[in-house]
């Protein structure tokens, strides 16, 4: 199922691996490959463009940054086409994100002159900024008809595991998920609660915000290192995340309308 209806869907900035991972996808639908399998593979992209950024090589890590968004995308392209919805790739691709930006981070702070508490600094940046994404992008879906509402601003209950996949496996990464996300997504909430009441966000704002999508992100980061600008790359994503406020502050004047209908669970 697509996640938002055809009138809502907006140019996401971040998802540009999109068409490559579903032709990806179409190749693997009738192969033993399964999503999960293409999920340890995007982390393996994500190893290898650490190894070129540790060994100099920063051009063939930039292409590695952007193989890893179109796997990334592939695995969930996959997962429809198959028909095979598992929330072991659901919860295992966040983790993996979340883990190998870390990496890709640390990596960059061996191979410049960038401190480890700077680094650290620019990790946490990079997570807030992904998460006023999706926070604005899960309401959204929330409230297109038809749209995908498989995903919540807090996931509290581990869910039901679907067949096929272990219940114990689906409460290990749950509860590592939750451990990971939860803190941004309840600080990102709390700087904008009203937006959970906001009936729609128009496409302008969904593809401004999508500049901080992982994969708007990976490509920033791709194109620094391609052209040796890799001592930048931790201040840049420091810095970055002043346009927050500036979002946030386009939200609450410009996209205000509510939903007489609310049903949105905070």
């Amino acid at each position: 199922m697509s996640k938002l209806s055809k009138e809502e869907k907006f140019l996401d900035f971040s998802d540009y691996g999109r068409p490559l991972a579903k032709v990806f996808a179409n190749q693997l639908k009738n192969t033993f490959v399964t999503p999960v399998q293409v999920t340890f593979l995007f982390g393996i992209s994500g190893l290898l463009a650490i190894y070129c950024i540790l060994n100099g090589f920063f051009v063939a890590s930039g292409i590695f940054l952007l193989l890893k968004s179109v796997i990334d995308a592939a695995d969930g392209e996959l997962s429809r086409v198959k028909n095979t919805p598992s929330y072991t790739g659901r919860y295992l691709d966040s983790i993996f994100d979340n883990i190998l930006n870390l990496l890709f981070l640390l990596s960059i702070c061996l191979a410049s002159d960038s401190s480890i508490w700077t680094t650290l600094a620019a990790f946490l940046c990079m997570q807030f900024q992904g998460t006023l994404y999706n926070y604005y992008y899960v309401i959204l879906r929330h409230n297109s008809e038809g749209g995908d509402v498989t995903s919540s601003i807090f996931e509290k209950e581990s869910p039901t595991a679907f067949p096929g996949e272990k219940q114990k496996t689906v409460d290990i990464l749950f509860t590592t998920f939750n451990f990971l996300y939860m803190p941004f997504d309840k600080i990102i909430h709390e700087l904008d609660k009203e937006a959970v009441e906001v009936s729609t966000f128009p496409k302008w704002f969904m593809s401004m915000v999508s500049l901080y999508g992982l994969g708007f992100q990976l490509l920033l980061m791709a194109i620094l290192l391609s052209l040796g600008f890799i001592d930048y790359i931790v201040p840049f994503f420091i810095g970055y995340s002043l346009l927050i406020f500036v979002f946030i502050g386009i939200r609450r004047i410009f996209v205000t309308e509510k939903s007489p209908n609310q049903s949105f669970s905070k």
